[in-house]
């Protein structure tokens, strides 16, 4: 039995779950999510709390039983609580601002970048190099933000990109000026 798949799942004051056939559907205050539960596993909602159970005789459910708990807690997270991912832009000139639902940035290219933000998600940006990428789908927030730091990735010689907030690059040294091959 999987450990994880057989805690329960807590369903907070403010969060709403309904369910039609094998569609769970979550409302909270931070927005709406639904997921839709893979054929041997079941929920059961008792009250305040969510049930994940497999069904011993159909091949596979055993490997999704935790996986589906998991994906039902991180919904009922994100629409309770939500989800955010924190982006630093460093470099010389390098800067972001959010207009509307487009991020706006200067990296360092010829033209600026702008980043259209998909729907359920907000972006945020402080001092013009922070940017907090939030929302209720957590995985819909670590896509945009691994996409918002693929535009221009830190280079190890100068630090220069966007990083995580926290995420240490490993810096290379430059050219030894004229060490090598001198005589």
């Amino acid at each position: 039995m999987s450990r994880i798949g057989k805690q329960s799942i807590k369903i907070p004051a403010g969060v709403k779950v309904s369910s039609k056939g094998n569609v769970f559907h979550f409302e909270g205050p931070k927005g709406k999510l639904s997921h839709i539960v893979p054929t041997g596993v079941v929920v059961k909602v008792d009250g305040d709390h969510m049930y994940v159970t497999r069904d011993e005789n159909v091949e596979g459910a055993a490997a999704l039983h935790g996986l589906t708990r998991t994906l039902l807690a991180n919904c009922v997270h994100g629409v309770h609580a939500g989800y955010s991912k924190g982006l630093e832009i460093n470099g010389v000139g390098y800067r972001a601002a959010v207009q509307g639902q487009s991020l706006n940035m200067t990296l360092g290219f010829s033209h600026p970048v702008v980043f259209s933000l998909p729907q359920g998600i907000a972006a945020k940006v402080d001092q013009n190099t922070k940017i907090t990428v939030s929302g209720a789908d957590k995985q819909l927030v670590g896509i945009v933000s691994a996409e918002i730091r693929g535009l221009r990735p830190v280079e190890p010689y100068q630090g220069k990109g966007i990083r995580y907030a926290g995420e240490h690059v490993i810096r290379k040294a430059g050219k030894a000026a004229g060490a090598a091959g001198a005589k």
